[in-house]
């Protein structure tokens, strides 16, 4: 069931978004090469802690961290450890999720850790416009399908894939509402956006094929063929004068 909010609900969403983004900007001034992706688990949790509010992820059906932290072929949910080090020439997706006052947020960002090679440049950069381009559409009355069709054409016309076995959400007071938020489609298909939603849309594109493994730690996802894979995803709010990024 797709929930409508008020005004009033997308205000208090609006300080969840704000602590995610400050999350996301505190790992992206602090990841370095060398350093384990437990370490930054560390700093994001201890972040969100400190403003009053929870890590979504932790213990979410089980997970044990307070981020997902993906590198390279890793497209998304991987867990912090202490023997993932990230290196030069990484590209490391992070992403984040944030209770506040019962609200969430959820947000992720693909970070270039030192210098890396043309294509992950590329792939990190188009992953983010890919977003630019679904929020582009936003507004009420938009069909869904006009979503992931934006996604899906910006993605496949600079030689990327998007990936299909994961998508985007509605978000509110759980994590994961209705809709399902495809990255991919055809224009003029599915429900039609109505002021008063949120959702979470997040590009997972990737360098080739866009088949992926699931591991066997039951988290982690993969590229079949290992190629890089870039993450970017904001909550958006669906408005009577458009649309508004919450975590940006």
């Amino acid at each position: 069931m797709i929930t409508i909010k008020t005004p009033a609900e997308i205000a208090l969403m609006r300080e969840s978004g704000k602590l995610t983004r400050d999350v996301l900007n505190l790992i992206g001034g602090s990841i370095r090469a060398g350093m384990t992706t437990k370490e930054l688990d560390k700093i994001a949790h201890d972040f969100i802690r400190e403003n009053g509010a929870y890590p979504s992820f932790l213990g979410y059906g089980g997970y044990p961290a307070s981020t997902c932290i993906s590198i390279n072929e890793t497209v998304v949910h991987g867990i912090p450890s202490d023997d993932i080090i990230v290196r030069d020439g990484d590209i490391v997706s992070v992403d984040v999720g944030t209770i506040l006052d019962g609200w969430q947020g959820d947000a992720a960002r693909t970070f270039i850790v030192g210098e890396t090679t043309e294509e992950k440049k590329k792939l990190v950069k188009v992953t983010e416009e890919c977003f630019f381009k679904a929020f582009a559409c936003l507004k009420d009355g938009t069909p869904l399908g006009d979503v992931g069709y934006n996604v899906q054409s910006h993605a496949e016309a600079n030689g990327f894939s998007v990936v299909r076995a994961l998508v985007g959400h509605g978000i509110g007071k759980e994590m994961h509402e209705d809709p399902s938020v495809p990255n991919y489609g055809r224009k003029g298909t599915g429900i039609r956006l109505k002021a008063g939603m949120v959702i979470a849309i997040e590009p997972m594109i990737n360098a080739g094929v866009y088949q992926v493994d699931f591991m066997p730690d039951g988290w982690g996802v993969k590229t079949r063929d290992r190629r890089p894979s870039a993450h970017y995803e904001n909550t958006v709010a669906i408005t009577e004068n458009g649309a508004e990024i919450l975590t940006l």
